[in-house]
């Protein structure tokens, strides 16, 4: 039996409900629209909009839906998206005449949604119905200008995948200006190496199965299984780790020792170092003096492998 995530359990249920509403209460959108109008054809299209054909000319629509067709939406070329248009050429400030990409026209998320998943479903966008962008109204072209070509692939309505992110995402973008950070500012990766912008089966949207698969696919050597597995570690990455930037060294969400003594609290160290009552995060020996063990990497002067250990002495993580 195949297995449904939540997110396309939900989405397959809100298909099923509009799928009955249509059948219920008549055809909606652009069906609606194919039903009371007529294709006009592109030369009537461009006997008025010519300054929008001339930003449309250079983008990836245009060269194939005028060079090489794949069917008769497509040789519809303007109306192919925008439905047919003998309703719009007899009353153009009708806005209910035709399906427009704009906030301003009107047309609802919905419709202008389901003109583009009509020849961009399935794939990476088959978990699209009932996703975070989906539920809250975010429409294919609040990210995409397919009029124009602002990006070298992808029909962005920015220069890049991360600008086009970080116009919503300020909490992000100021997460990547921190000291230390993923370099997607400096455009060494973009938010889509890791996220999947159009519907995952996961809650942030990963491209892989959980936060761990999605770091793995980068840092192979901290996957494991190890002999010694470290519980938090082994749990989410994230425990440890902030995945968009820290002002702690390595991404880290807390500074060493204190993000070992998250855990690791009301712990006495064994040894020499410290008095018997000194916890693990004491910073004197009983001399009075600095101990080495809360400088440098501090835990991990002693702890190297910290994410988990293949030797057969390595249950404390020492080599």
């Amino acid at each position: 039996m195949m297995k449904i995530g939540m997110h396309g359990f939900t989405g397959a249920l809100r298909q099923a409900a509009a799928s009955l509403l249509v059948a219920a209460f008549g055809l909606t959108g652009a069906a609606a629209l194919a039903q009371e109008a007529t294709y006009v054809g592109e030369a009537k299209c461009l006997s008025c909009h010519n300054t929008e054909n001339d930003h449309f000319r250079d983008t990836q629509h245009a060269r194939a839906f005028r060079g090489n067709p794949k069917n008769e939406r497509e040789k519809r070329v303007c109306e192919a998206c925008h439905g047919p248009g003998s309703r719009h050429v007899a009353k153009s400030d009708d806005k209910t005449a035709l399906v427009g990409f704009t906030k301003e026209w009107g047309t609802p998320i919905e419709v202008q949604n389901g003109q583009c998943l009509g020849c961009h479903g399935g794939g990476q966008r088959q978990h699209w119905p009932g996703s975070t962008h989906d539920t809250n109204k975010v429409a294919c072209s609040d990210c995409h200008a397919p009029m124009e070509r602002h990006s070298t692939r992808g029909l962005l309505r920015k220069a890049s995948i991360t600008e086009t992110c970080l116009t919503c995402h300020q909490q992000q973008r100021a997460e990547f200006q921190r000291r230390s950070h993923m370099p997607v500012l400096e455009g060494k990766m973009s938010c889509v190496d890791c996220h999947n912008p159009h519907g995952s089966v996961t809650r942030p949207l990963l491209k892989n199965d959980s936060v761990n698969e999605t770091c793995a696919a980068c840092h192979a050597e901290k996957r494991g299984p190890f002999l010694w597995e470290h519980a938090p570690v082994r749990e989410n990455c994230a425990n440890c780790h902030h995945p968009h930037g820290s002002n702690n060294e390595r991404l880290l969400v807390s500074a060493r020792p204190f993000l070992c003594q998250q855990c690791h609290n009301q712990i006495f160290h064994p040894g020499t170092f410290y008095r018997a009552n000194q916890t693990a995060g004491a910073s004197l020996l009983p001399s009075g003096q600095q101990s080495s063990r809360t400088i440098g990497r501090s835990c991990q002067n002693c702890h190297v492998s910290i994410h988990g250990s293949n030797h057969p002495s390595g249950a404390r993580f020492q080599r």
